[in-house]
C-alpha cells in the first residue's frame, strides 16, 4: 500500500535543496507509487528548475506532487505517514503538535546533507528523541558507500543515459539552441558557486589550444563571466566571443533536461550536492566546487569524497583530478599546466569513472532504501 509522505525543505542555497528534495520527490512518486506533498518555502527558485511550478499558487499539483507553498504562518493539516525534513530545515511547530495528536506516530526522518566521510556509517539509521516531545526522528545520510542512505538515481537512469546517442543530443542541443560542435571544440558546462576563480578560468580558456565552448546558466558566474568580456571580439544575445572561447549563456533547465545537458558536455562543473551527484551518472569528467562552511569544515569533506573516488585510479590520473579540484575550490587559478594534463587524461579518467559509476550502480539508490526503512517502521 502507498504511504503518504510530507517532504520539508527551506531553499538555502537557491537550488541545491530543493535540487534533491525535487528528484526525491519524483522518485517517490513515479518509481515507487507514493503519495508525496512537498512544502517549500522559495516558490520562485524552484520554478526556474521545474518549470510547470507556478510561483504565485499556494498549492498546486505537478507531475503528480502536491507542492504547497511552505509559510511563516502554517496552517493546520493532517501530517503524513512519513515526514522528511530534508537538511535540518525544522518542522513547524503548529505540524509537530499535529504529530502528537495522531495515535501512530508517522515515521520522522531528518535527510541529512551528502558526505563521503567515515563517521557518516556510524550516525546513518541513528534515532534521536526529541527532548520535549514523545517523538523520535531518524538520521538518514545520503552516501557513497554500503551502509549509508546511497545516492538518488532513477530507475531507468543508467538505461536513458545509454540510450542519449548522437542522433538524441543533437535533438537536445537543437531545442534549446545550444550551438553545434565546431571542428575539435571542447564542450564545457560551468555551474559554480561566487567562490570560485572564474577569472583565472575565462583567461585560460581563451587561450585553449583548442576551441571551446563553455555552457553558462543566468546567474551570477554569467554576470562576471559578461563583465570580464566587456571588450570580447563578438557579442550577441547570449553568447561571447573571446580567442578560443565561445561563452554561451542560456537559461535554467529542468533537471531532466540539465541531465541531458550533462551527458551531451566533454567535462562538467558542477557544486554543492545535487549537480555533484548527477555529474557522476553522466560519466564524463567533472569538476566540483563543493558549498563553503564556516572554519573550512567543506575541506574535510572534499578530501573525504577525494580519497574514496580516486582510491582505483592511475595515480597519475588521480594526481590531475587533485591537482585541478583543489585550485578550483581554493580560490586560486587553476594552473595552466595542471589543467593541460587533466585534458590529456581525459580517457583515462571517463574509463575510471564508469567503474566508479557501476561500482555506486551495484548499491541501492536512496530513495529504494527510504521506502525499505518506513515500511519497516510502519
Amino acid at each position: 500500500m502507498p504511504q503518504r509522505w510530507d517532504i520539508f525543505c527551506t531553499v538555502v542555497d537557491n537550488y541545491g535543496d530543493i535540487g534533491v528534495c525535487w528528484r526525491l520527490a519524483k522518485q517517490l512518486t513515479w518509481d515507487h507509487h507514493q503519495v508525496v506533498r512537498l512544502w517549500i518555502d522559495d516558490l520562485v527558485s524552484f520554478s526556474r528548475i521545474a518549470p510547470d511550478v507556478n510561483p504565485g499558487m499556494q498549492q498546486q499539483s505537478v507531475q503528480g506532487i502536491k507542492i504547497c507553498h511552505w509559510q511563516p504562518v502554517f496552517a493546520e493539516v493532517e501530517p503524513a505517514d512519513v515526514v522528511i525534513e530534508a537538511f535540518a530545515c525544522e518542522l513547524p511547530d503548529a505540524y509537530i503538535a499535529a504529530m502528537l495528536q495522531k495515535k501512530k506516530q508517522p515515521v520522522w526522518i531528518n535527510l541529512e546533507y551528502l558526505s563521503a566521510e567515515p563517521w557518516v556509517v556510524q550516525y546513518h539509521g541513528l534515532p534521536s528523541p526529541h527532548p520535549r516531545f514523545p517523538l523520535s526522528k531518524t538520521f538518514f545520510f545520503p552516501g557513497f558507500v554500503p551502509s549509508t542512505g546511497g545516492l538518488l538515481r532513477e530507475k531507468h537512469l543508467i538505461e536513458h543515459r545509454e540510450a542519449f546517442d548522437a542522433a538524441a543530443e543533437q535533438a537536445f542541443l537543437q531545442r534549446h539552441k545550444i550551438l553545434e560542435r565546431r571542428t575539435h571544440q571542447l564542450r564545457i558546462s560551468l555551474f559554480c558557486y561566487d567562490t570560485a576563480p572564474v577569472e583565472g578560468l575565462i583567461h585560460l580558456l581563451s587561450e585553449s589550444p583548442v576551441p571551446v565552448l563553455l555552457i553558462v546558466p543566468q546567474g551570477k558566474a554569467a554576470g562576471r563571466i559578461a563583465t570580464l568580456l566587456c571588450h570580447a571580439t563578438a557579442r550577441t544575445e547570449g553568447l561571447i566571443e573571446q580567442k578560443q572561447l565561445t561563452v554561451q549563456i542560456i537559461p535554467f533547465m529542468a533537471q531532466a533536461d540539465y541531465d541531458r545537458l550533462l551527458w551531451s558536455c566533454d567535462i562538467n562543473f558542477v557544486r554543492g550536492e545535487d549537480s555533484f551527484v548527477r555529474a557522476q551518472w553522466a560519466v564524463h569528467p567533472f569538476i566540483w566546487n563543493i558549498y563553503p562552511q564556516a572554519e573550512g569544515a567543506h575541506w574535510k569533506k572534499l578530501h573525504a569524497f577525494l580519497d574514496l573516488y580516486t582510491t582505483h585510479m592511475p595515480s597519475e590520473t588521480a594526481l590531475a583530478v587533485r591537482a585541478v579540484w583543489l585550485c578550483w575550490n581554493d580560490g586560486n587559478e587553476i594552473n595552466k599546466a595542471a589543467w593541460m594534463n587533466f585534458l590529456e587524461l581525459r580517457e583515462s579518467l571517463t574509463q575510471c569513472n564508469k567503474k566508479w559509476v557501476q561500482w555506486l550502480g551495484e548499491q541501492a539508490d536512496l530513495a529504494s532504501n527510504l521506502v525499505q526503512f518506513t515500511e519497516n517502521q510502519l
